[in-house]
């Protein structure tokens, strides 16, 4: 076979490889997912954002990842709800508001009290690392629960996890590495659950 016909042929069966790899990436499925039916006819604007529930040991993890769900929510198309207007009104009904459920503070009541129409509960299952020796595994995982502040049925669910392994020299560079795992892979989690989320009426 000659050789430009040959580098011919490998030019299209490149080309064809790359257009399978980009329709593949583009049709990847999303993490799944519990979506209430017609949820674009709930009415769903506004969003209070509970405090994070932290299950975690890593006690500055969930004000964090809280913070980081709000701007997520926003940029999805729902008005932003300031956290300390939240935190005020629930500090005076309920002691335990830093971590909340939905059985003790129930979404109904957050909607009277906020003038929302739904609430997220979200939870910080792990936000942890684990060491041995010179390496070291970061893991964070969370839950997330929308629900209806008129009928305190869930609208919207979704969980995922991330896991980074580091390997250092000495143990100090390690923990240090290990400590700026935590933000990118809290990132990495909304990034991937708010792909399950519809658009907000903002968005």
């Amino acid at each position: 076979m000659p050789y430009h016909k040959s580098r011919r042929i490998l030019r299209y069966y490149l080309f064809i490889l790359i257009v399978l790899t980009c329709l593949l990436s583009g049709c990847a499925k999303k993490i799944p997912h519990f979506l209430a039916p017609e949820f674009d006819k709930r009415g769903v604007r506004l969003v209070a954002v509970l405090p994070v529930s932290n299950q975690s040991k890593n006690l500055e993890a969930a004000s964090l990842f809280r913070g980081k769900v709000l701007e997520a929510i926003y940029f999805k198309g729902y008005p932003k709800i300031p956290l300390n207007v939240i935190d005020e009104k629930l500090s005076k009904l309920y002691k335990d508001y830093q971590q909340p459920s939905v059985e003790s503070v129930t979404p109904r009541s957050v909607g009277e009290l906020l003038g929302v129409d739904a609430v997220l509960y979200v939870t910080l299952k792990e936000c942890d690392t684990s060491f041995m020796l010179l390496y070291a595994t970061t893991s964070v995982s969370a839950t997330f629960d929308l629900r209806s502040a008129r009928t305190n049925d869930s609208l919207w669910s979704t969980k995922y996890s991330v896991s980074e392994r580091n390997f250092e020299i000495t143990r100090e560079r390690l923990r240090m590495q290990s400590c700026q795992a935590f933000e990118p892979a809290m990132q990495e989690i909304l990034n991937k659950v708010m792909e399950t989320l519809p658009q907000g009426p903002d968005g």
